[in-house]
Parts: structure tokens; sequence; C-alpha cells
């Protein structure tokens, strides 16, 4: 307290100006509608900048939350309109309604905590494990296509293939066409892919888009993979040489989204008879 006092009285000169200043100014705004006005508009004005720079702060530690909700509802429109669609085959096709068709997949969002990309054989980490119903040979995607597949699950992690591993294959197709091929990265560029098993009479163009073919119980049909990029076929060959660009930007990956198909269990026991 005594250097409280002693400070006051050191700068007692100095405060006693400021106080003077501070009663003049406030004087000639209230006495002067001009400066008045010009008083209240600047003042509005700063506390407008400082309202949205402490709200532009707020938001910034808020993104978390924002992203995780995001992707919960992302989820939430994927799985409705994978019953869309399985309804529309219904009326179709079918001709009547499948409950355990239209409920055939659920989407799970997760977040990555770690990737790679720059390896022969790229692995991903995200942040949800088998108390969150992950399961080893789930399918993994995001809003762009398809990423990968669960290799190993712990409790709260899980670890998957990436479509950047040299062992990585999807079953896929052609959307225009409906041909069937197998997409597989050659190691080199993150970006592109080769595609395999192309038949020669296949109508080919640059810009075709790549899907999953849904001919296996880990990814649904219609997933993006990529588009074609260039493509060769020499006089003898039975396949083209064809290059796509993958849909998904993997040196980017922040969310994923895992499928879990309902059905895979009796797919893949049915199929195991006849193999």
């Amino acid at each position: 307290m005594q250097r409280l006092f002693l400070f006051l009285y050191k700068y007692r000169a100095f405060l006693t100006f400021l106080f003077l200043e501070a009663l003049c100014i406030w004087f000639i705004v209230q006495n002067n509608n001009y400066q008045s006005a010009k008083y209240f508009n600047s003042s509005n004005r700063i506390s407008a900048n400082l309202l949205a720079t402490s709200r532009g702060i707020s938001d910034y530690f808020n993104l978390k939350e924002v992203n995780t909700d995001l992707a919960e509802e992302n989820a939430n429109l994927r799985r409705q309109l994978e019953q869309l669609e399985q309804s529309l085959y219904n009326i179709n096709v079918r001709q009547r309604q499948d409950d355990e068709l239209l409920n055939q997949y659920e989407f799970i969002p997760a977040k990555v905590i770690k990737n790679s990309t720059r390896k022969f054989e790229n692995y991903i980490t995200i942040n949800k494990g088998t108390k969150h119903g992950i399961e080893p040979g789930m399918a993994v995607i995001n809003n762009n296509g398809v990423v990968g597949k669960v290799k190993e699950v712990s409790r709260n992690f899980s670890v998957i293939i990436s479509i950047l591993h040299g062992n990585s294959m999807v079953s896929s197709k052609i959307k225009r066409t409906g041909d069937l091929c197998t997409v597989k990265w050659d190691g080199e560029d993150y970006l592109t892919a080769n595609v395999l098993y192309l038949p020669r009479h296949v109508n080919l163009t640059a810009g075709d888009t790549i899907v999953t073919s849904g001919y296996n119980a880990i990814f649904p049909e219609g997933i993006p993979v990529g588009t074609i990029e260039s493509f060769e076929i020499s006089e003898d060959a039975l396949f083209y040489d064809a290059d796509i660009k993958l849909s998904t930007d993997l040196n980017r990956l922040s969310y994923v989204y895992l499928i879990k198909n309902n059905l895979k269990v009796e797919q893949d026991s049915i199929e195991s008879l006849v193999n």
C-alpha cells in the first residue's frame, strides 16, 4: 500500500493532467452534438472490432468440437443416402421393403491421428477402436472417396491399410460403362494409382470415373476411387495400361468414415461354401 501511495505522489502532476484531459473531453462530448456523434460512432466501431476478434478467437478454439459434430452429421447423412439408394432399388427391382438391406451399412466417423504417404506400405491410425464398434476388415472412406480398410484394432485405436499400400487392391468399375477393373497403387505418386485388368474392348476415355464395384463385402457400390488420367494399350495386350488420379488426397486426410456392413458375415459365409 505504501508503494502505491509513493507512486501516486511521484506522478501526481501527470495523473492530474490525465484526469483533467479526460474531464475536458467528457465536457466537449456532452455539450457538442458533432463531437458526441463522432465519439459514439468511433467507440461503437472499436467495440465491434473487439467483439469480432474475441468471437474469432472463441470460434478457433471451438473448431475441434465443430469438426466432430460435422463428422457425426456427415456419417448420418451417408447412412440416410445409402438407405435411400436401397429403397430405390427395392422399388425398381424387388418391389418390397427389406429392413435388413435398408440398414445394411453403418457409418462411423473418426479422427486421423497418424498418417503416412511417402512409404511403399502406408498406414493410418485413427482414434476409434473396438469400444466404438470398429472391427478388422471394415472399409474406410472420406468425403471424397476410398481411403483404405481396417487392419488392426485395439480398444481405443485402429490401424488402417491405406489405399497407398503396395498390397492394397480395390475392386472397382468404370461408372459410365460398368466394366470391372482393379485399382492398385504403384508405390510412386501418392495422388495416382494403376488400373488393372481393364479389357481392351472397353471404350475408355480420359476423365472416366472409377468407383467401387460392390463385388465384395467391404466397400458399398459407387464409392469414388478416382478418374482416368492416362491410358494406352499395345497391339497384343489383353488389358489397358491405365493410370487414375485418386479421388482422395491422403496427404491432407483429417477425418474418415468407417463402414460397417451388417450383412458381411452372412455374405462371407455363403461365399466360402463355393470357394
